[in-house]
């Protein structure tokens, strides 16, 4: 698989792989890098979004040497601890409680599948496909729409 992504993109997941090993929880690469790993083309990947539990995150964050960003979201998505990690050659937001703004409310977003996908020697863990559609519809916007329709076809 390591040929068929970005460069960029590649050393990125590489990195993140690396520093999760040592995790004592579940983790994902959720969004654009999950498709990206299922395969999905043409996808831009603009930043990694790595969800992992709070204590994992402040490990983590710990071990990076980066700090929380206060406020951990915005009016429509929010995260109990979120940070970026501006060292890759792509960021990694990492975040974690996520959560999304429903007509319900918020909902956390936690993935129940978890699949491992291998890059060279390191292993990163991402949602099914069919997960995935589901955050697209869940998040509702327009550049989830587009999401959506990449992600049906590789369900098909």
């Amino acid at each position: 698989m390591d040929g068929s992504l970005p460069p960029p993109l590649t050393e990125t997941l590489r990195r993140v792989a690396s520093a999760m090993e040592g995790a004592r929880d579940p983790w994902w690469i959720i969004a654009s890098a999950a498709m990206a790993l299922h395969g999905a083309r043409p996808i831009e990947v603009a930043d990694v979004d790595l969800l992992t539990s709070e204590r994992d995150t402040e490990t983590l964050l710990a071990t990076l040497r980066i700090s929380p960003l206060p406020g951990g979201g915005s009016d429509r998505f929010r995260s109990r601890i979120f940070a970026r990690w501006e060292a890759p050659p792509v960021p990694v937001e990492i975040m974690a409680g996520f959560e999304v703004l429903t007509p319900e409310g918020w909902q956390f977003v936690r993935p129940l599948g978890r699949l491992p996908k291998q890059l060279g020697n390191m292993t990163l863990f991402v949602p099914p496909v069919d997960e995935l559609l589901a955050h697209c519809r869940l998040f509702g916007r327009p550049k989830d729409e587009q999401r959506a329709t990449i992600l049906q076809r590789l369900e098909s």
